[in-house]
C-alpha cells in the first residue's frame, strides 16, 4: 500500500471515528496542499475595473490578471509578444494586424478570441465613462475589426510612432458584455488571462488572488497571492520577521537598512520606473474650461510656483528623506528608460535650488513680505498654501518637514495636511489643492504620460473622464505632442519628448523631485526566483507586466513535501498516527491554537 492510498484509507477510518464520537475531523487535505505568497499589500484602491483603476496600487494587482496585445518584456520593455503572438503594419503606416496567440483561455475555460479584443477596445472608444484610465491610448485609432477569430486589425487616423496594441487590457468579452461596464466593482472571481486572478477583497484583511488554472504562459510559482493590509510600515516589518509576511516593499531607508543585517531575509534596491513629486496648482480648470477646485489664486503666476521650486533642495530630500536611495531627478520620465530620459546638464535646470532668486521671483510677483516673516498676497491679505501629504508615505511625510522651512525662509507660509492618499488623490482630482506629493509609474513608451498634459485632459467639473496629470494647459505642448505622436524618426521624437519635459520643468507644476529606488524585502525561506524588468537593477513587483511573480517560486521544489504555506503529507500522516492511537486508548483531547493577528487590520 502506497502512502497516499494509506492516508485516504485512515482518512475514512478517522472520519468514521470522529462522527461516532461528534468530533469535528480535520478537513484539509495532503495532496491539494497550497503554496501561498503573503505579501504586505496597500488598504487603499481606487476601483478594480480596469476601464477607470488609475492608483498603482490597484494597477499593480490587475496587471497580474491581464495581458494586452503587446507586452513589456522584462529584459529592457521592449515590445513582445502578448495576447498577439505577431504583428504587422501596412506600407502607410495605417493598419496593424495582429494574429493572436493559439489555444489561449480565459480563467473560466472560454477561449480567447480577436472577438474579445475589439470589443475591449470598442468599449473605450465608444463610452466617455471607460476612457478614465485608457481614453488617450484610443483617440488616433478609427477602427478595430475582426477578419476572422485570430486575427484583428487596427486602423489608425495617421500614422503613429506608439503600437496600439500595447497599454489596453483586453477583458473577456462574455462577461463584461453582460454588465454595466462602467460600474461593475470586479472585486471578486475575476476573469482573465494572467498568472494571477482577484478571487476577492475585503478592506480588512486584503486581497486575495489565486492561480490562473488556464494560464496560457505555463504553470506559476504559487497557488495563492495574498495581499495583506498593515497599520503601518513598522507593523508590516515585524509581519515579515515573524514570518506572517513573506515580501515587503516600499520600506524606508532606515528600515531597509535595519533588515540589511537579518540572516533570514533578502534585500533589494530596485531602480524604480517611477517618480516622485510635488504638484503645484497653476489654476485649474475643468473640460469646459471653467474654473475648478479651490487653489490660492497666486498660484497662477508662474513666477511664484518657480520660485516654490526653487526654494526646496532636492539633492536634500534625496539624502534625508530618502536615506540616499534615489536617482538625480529632472524631467518626468525615469532613467531606466534612456531612449527618453531627459539627462540634463546643471545649466539646463534654471529652477535649480536657489533661495535668493526665489525671493526675488516672490518680489516681482507682488507678494509683499509682512513684518511676521511671512508674505501677503497682492490684496494685501496673509498668504497660507496647503500641501496634501498622502499618510501611508513615511518619506512624504519626511520631505514636509523640510519643505515647510525652506519655503518659510522665502516668506511663504505652509500649512500641512497629512490624510490618507486616496483623499489626496481625490482632491487632486478636482483641484482642491495647492502643492501635494505624487508619484507616477510611467510605462516603456512616454505617449500616455505626455498626453495627460494635454489642455484636452482636463477632467470634467466632478473628476470623471479625462485625467490630467495638473491640471496644466499650453497649447505650445499640445502642438508638441501632436507631432512626437506621429514622429517616425526615433532620434527626433526622443528629442521631441526631452523638449516636453523641458516645458512641464518650465511651467513649475510638478516638481520632480526623485526616481527613487524601491526597496523590498523578502523571506529566504519562503520565496525566490524572483525577475527583475529590466534585467539590469530593475524591479520585481509594480513592473510593466508580470514577469517578477510569474517567475517567483517556493524556495524548496515540491510542494507536496515541504512547500511555504501548506501543511507537508509527512505531518497529515503523523497526526493521523497520533489521533488512532489517542482513540485506542479510549482518550479523547482537542487543542487548537488561533494564530496571533494583532497586527493586521
Amino acid at each position: 500500500m502506497n502512502l497516499h492510498t494509506g492516508l485516504r484509507k485512515m482518512g475514512a477510518f478517522l472520519v468514521s471515528v470522529a462522527t461516532l464520537f461528534a468530533i469535528t475531523p480535520l478537513t484539509a487535505q495532503a495532496d491539494t496542499a497550497k503554496t501561498v505568497l503573503k505579501l504586505a499589500g496597500s488598504s487603499s484602491f481606487d476601483t478594480f475595473n480596469p476601464f477607470n483603476a488609475t492608483m498603482a496600487s490597484t494597477t499593480d494587482l490587475l496587471n497580474l490578471g491581464y495581458d494586452s496585445l503587446v507586452e513589456s518584456a522584462a529584459k529592457d520593455n521592449a515590445d513582445s509578444p502578448g495576447l498577439a503572438k505577431s504583428w504587422k503594419v501596412s506600407s502607410d503606416k495605417l493598419t496593424w494586424t495582429y494574429t493572436m496567440q493559439k489555444g489561449v483561455k480565459w480563467s473560466d475555460g472560454q477561449p480567447v478570441t480577436s472577438e474579445d479584443a475589439v470589443w475591449t477596445y470598442r468599449a473605450v472608444m465608444d463610452h466617455s465613462d471607460l476612457q478614465t484610465a485608457f481614453g488617450s491610448n484610443v483617440e488616433t485609432i478609427k477602427s478595430v475589426k475582426a477578419p476572422d477569430s485570430s486575427t484583428v486589425q487596427i486602423t489608425t487616423k495617421e500614422p503613429q510612432a506608439v503600437n496600439p496594441g500595447t497599454a489596453i487590457w483586453i477583458l473577456p468579452k462574455h462577461i463584461w458584455s453582460k454588465v454595466n461596464a462602467a460600474t461593475y466593482a470586479n472585486d471578486s472571481d475575476v476573469v482573465g488571462t494572467g498568472p494571477y486572478l482577484l478571487k476577492k477583497y475585503d478592506k480588512k484583511s486584503g486581497v486575495e488572488l489565486d492561480a490562473n488554472p488556464h494560464f496560457w504562459r505555463g504553470k506559476v510559482g504559487f497557488d495563492k497571492l495574498l495581499y495583506i493590509p498593515y497599520k503601518n510600515a513598522d507593523a508590516s516589518v515585524q509581519a515579515l520577521k515573524s514570518g506572517e509576511v513573506d515580501y515587503v516593499s516600499g520600506l524606508t531607508p532606515a528600515q531597509y537598512n535595519l533588515l540589511k543585517d537579518d540572516k533570514t531575509i533578502t534585500t533589494y534596491a530596485a531602480n524604480d520606473r517611477r517618480y516622485y513629486s510635488m504638484a503645484i496648482n497653476p489654476g485649474a480648470k475643468d473640460a469646459k474650461g471653467d474654473d475648478m477646485g479651490d487653489g490660492n489664486a497666486v498660484l497662477h503666476d508662474q513666477r511664484v510656483r518657480q520660485a516654490i521650486v526653487m526654494s526646496i533642495n532636492n539633492a536634500m530630500l534625496i539624502d534625508k528623506a530618502f536615506g540616499g536611495y534615489g536617482q538625480k531627478a529632472t524631467g518626468e520620465i525615469p532613467a531606466v528608460y534612456p531612449l527618453y530620459h531627459w539627462n540634463a546638464d546643471t545649466s539646463d535646470l534654471k529652477l535649480a535650488y536657489n533661495p535668493t532668486k526665489a525671493k526675488k521671483l516672490l518680489d516681482e510677483a507682488g507678494l509683499t513680505m509682512g513684518s511676521d516673516g511671512y508674505r501677503t498676497d497682492k490684496s494685501g491679505k496673509p498668504l497660507t498654501l496647503r500641501l496634501l501629504v498622502g499618510a501611508e508615505y513615511p518619506s512624504w511625510i519626511q520631505m514636509a518637514t523640510y519643505i515647510k522651512p525652506w519655503l518659510k525662509a522665502v516668506g511663504l507660509n505652509v500649512k500641512v495636511i497629512t490624510e490618507a492618499y486616496s483623499q489626496v488623490s481625490d482632491a487632486s482630482t478636482v483641484g482642491k489643492y495647492d502643492m501635494y506629493f505624487t508619484g507616477w509609474g510611467i510605462g516603456p513608451d512616454p505617449d500616455w504620460q505626455m498626453s495627460i498634459n494635454r489642455c484636452s485632459s482636463r477632467p470634467n467639473a466632478d473628476g470623471s473622464g479625462a485625467i490630467s496629470e495638473s491640471n496644466w494647459c499650453d497649447p505650445a505642448f499640445d502642438t508638441l505632442y501632436d507631432q512626437q505622436h506621429t514622429e517616425l524618426d526615433q532620434a527626433k521624437r526622443s528629442a521631441q519628448i526631452r523638449k516636453m519635459q523641458q516645458m512641464i520643468y518650465g511651467a513649475a507644476i510638478n516638481d520632480v523631485i526623485t526616481y527613487q529606488q524601491s526597496l523590498v524585502a523578502y523571506r529566504k525561506d519562503a520565496v525566490t526566483g524572483f525577475t527583475a524588468q529590466p534585467e539590469n537593477g530593475g524591479t520585481y513587483t509594480a513592473q510593466n507586466g508580470y514577469w517578477g511573480l510569474l517567475a517567483a517560486h517556493p524556495p524548496v521544489s515540491s510542494k507536496s513535501e515541504a512547500s511555504h504555506g501548506a501543511i507537508p503529507v509527512a505531518a497529515w500522516a503523523a497526526a493521523a498516527v497520533v489521533v488512532v492511537a489517542v482513540i485506542g486508548a479510549g482518550v479523547f483531547h482537542s487543542m487548537r491554537k488561533r494564530r496571533n493577528e494583532d497586527e493586521e487590520e
